[in-house]
């Protein structure tokens, strides 16, 4: 399989090299094993460590002398959420050495490790996270309806034939709900499996948890248990509402994303683009292949939505550094704004408005209202906030 450059390279070898400990975390599958080796490769003397190989897991019986009697070397211990009574030894052996670039450590299941992490390293570690492929990394390669419907997984979209990406993405479903939820306790596969295609299939809206319990026939907490499940496993995102202090009366529930527009297209039964354009979820996919890419290049950035009783509503508020931007996902060539979206634009009062479209050329709507295309989007953003930055300098 073909290697893909990928965004976050630079920042994880500078991470590597600047902390005792750096973790990536991200969603199986999304190359997180791949990207590591490139980077490794870089270096002399490493040791890699996959905990699902019963022979790797086994090296670490006596995980302190292991790690003592080869302390020279970067240690790469890929899906470590499986053996979390390391990480108090890691913490141990990096105070006594003292030194960086010791410990990289992989995992997919970010709720456990980065508790279990959070508590036993801090200070110690630098956190970054892998997402399946952006736009910006295979746009050169790939459509943007490619894209859509195969979504960024790399065994997915770097399949030959679309039946391929499909079967394979079938098969990742399957093999995460019965396989690797395996390490946690208190849910059913079969629930899971139909809570996750009842969001697919509501993708981009408000959750509303008593009716899923209901359709469910399970409890409002067992619900709100398994939606906790999927975020900790970077397999959904949740958006929580912008809450201002204009006296607005506002919809205050979080909405919910598949975090990747190939699982979505599977869990609703889609196989291809075409049958794409006329599915209900076509509209909330390109809103959650907007919000992927953004998170994934403003990882300090809160997004919200917002939205009024009344009518006012803008898909995401993204706010970086006391900046906010208002951003709306348009999945047409030819975007034109609502008056609810003009009236949140109103309400929010961004520095700036980007209609994010998959268009060709970007272009401007209105004074501060700009039409973009993805990739302009990421670059359109980042000079925004360097000339806000420099106002800010300036008046000081």
């Amino acid at each position: 399989m073909e290697y893909i450059h990928r965004a976050i390279e630079n920042e994880l070898l500078n991470a590597i090299q600047q902390t005792p400990i750096t973790a990536l975390v991200g969603p199986r599958q999304c190359g997180k094993s791949t990207l590591a080796k490139k980077i490794i490769a870089k270096f002399n003397k490493v040791i890699y460590l996959d905990l699902e190989r019963p022979s790797d897991l086994s090296k670490l019986d006596d995980a302190e002398w292991f790690f003592s009697s080869q302390k020279d070397y970067l240690f790469c211990i890929d899906e470590i959420q499986r053996k979390p009574d390391l990480f108090p030894l890691i913490r141990s052996l990096v105070d006594e050495w003292g030194v960086n670039k010791k410990f990289l450590i992989l995992g997919s299941a970010s709720r456990e490790l980065l508790k279990q992490s959070s508590e036993s390293l801090a200070g110690r570690i630098t956190y970054l996270r892998l997402s399946p492929f952006l736009w910006q990394e295979i746009y050169k390669k790939y459509t943007i309806e490619k894209y859509f419907d195969n979504g960024g997984f790399p065994r997915s979209l770097l399949a030959k034939k679309n039946n391929l990406s499909y079967k394979w993405r079938e098969d990742f479903i399957s093999t995460f709900l019965e396989r690797d939820l395996l390490q946690f306790s208190g849910f059913s596969t079969e629930t899971m499996r139909r809570l996750w295609q009842m969001l697919a299939h509501v993708n981009g809206q408000t959750i509303n948890y008593s009716l899923l319990g209901n359709s469910l026939t399970v409890s409002n907490v067992t619900i709100r248990n398994y939606i906790d499940l999927l975020q900790g496993t970077f397999m959904i995102e949740i958006v929580p509402p912008y809450i201002s202090n204009m006296g607005k009366r506002l919809v205050k529930a979080p909405k919910v994303y598949i975090a990747d527009s190939g699982i979505t297209c599977t869990l609703v039964h889609v196989e291809n683009f075409q049958q794409l354009t006329g599915h209900p979820v076509f509209g909330s996919i390109w809103e959650q292949i907007v919000l992927s890419n953004l998170k994934a290049h403003f990882p300090l950035a809160q997004f919200f939505y917002y939205r009024t009783s009344a009518g006012a509503e803008i898909d995401f508020v993204m706010k970086l550094k006391k900046i906010v931007f208002a951003i709306e996902c348009k999945a047409s060539l030819s975007p034109v704004l609502s008056k609810g979206a003009y009236n949140a634009i109103e309400d929010i009062n961004p520095i700036h408005t980007f209609i994010a479209a998959p268009v060709q050329k970007s272009w401007s709507m209105k004074k501060e209202i700009d039409v973009v295309a993805l990739d302009d989007l990421i670059i359109k953003i980042q000079s925004c906030i360097k000339k806000t930055e420099r106002g800010m300098g300036n008046r000081q």
